[in-house]
Parts: structure tokens; sequence; C-alpha cells
């Protein structure tokens, strides 16, 4: 949830509030009541802390070592420095 900063116009009280984007925007200071307005900051942007659960890991490439299969499919070395499908 993003958070937006707000001043108070009759205070200049300064808070913070954790809303969601459709949440309304606050009206009223929280210390005198007066009214508010929303100060436009630069924001921490956009930070995704762990992998979505349908994401699979980036390939580390095909090896026999680590899969059991050359990325052709072939259960024993490839001939060829790089395979071009399941010949």
């Amino acid at each position: 949830m993003p958070i937006y900063e707000y001043r108070c116009d009759s205070c200049g009280h300064l808070f913070e509030r954790q809303q969601t984007m459709n949440e309304p925007a606050v009206s009223a200071c929280p210390s005198c009541q007066g009214p508010v307005h929303r100060v436009v900051t630069g924001g921490a942007g956009f930070i995704m802390k762990s992998p979505l659960p349908n994401q699979t890991p980036p390939s580390k490439g095909c090896s026999l070592e680590s899969t059991g299969m050359t990325c052709c499919g072939r259960d024993h070395r490839c001939a060829k420095p790089a395979c071009e499908g399941g010949e």
C-alpha cells in the first residue's frame, strides 16, 4: 500500500497515512481538525521483495549434471557445443 504525506493548511502539521489507492484522501488534520492537502513527494518507487508464486527461477543453462538432461532432452552429452533442439 502506498504511503501518502499530508500537510495541514491551518497549523502546518505534516503527517503520513498508509492508504489503498482507492481510499479517499484525508480531509482533516489529526492535531487541529483543520483542512489538509496531499503533499507530492518523490517516493521510493515500486519494490518487489519476493517472486510471484507462478514465476520460475532464472535458468542456469542446460547442464547434464544439474538437470539430468541436456538442452535437447538427451540423457548423455551432445557432440555439438550448443543444442539446436531434439535431433
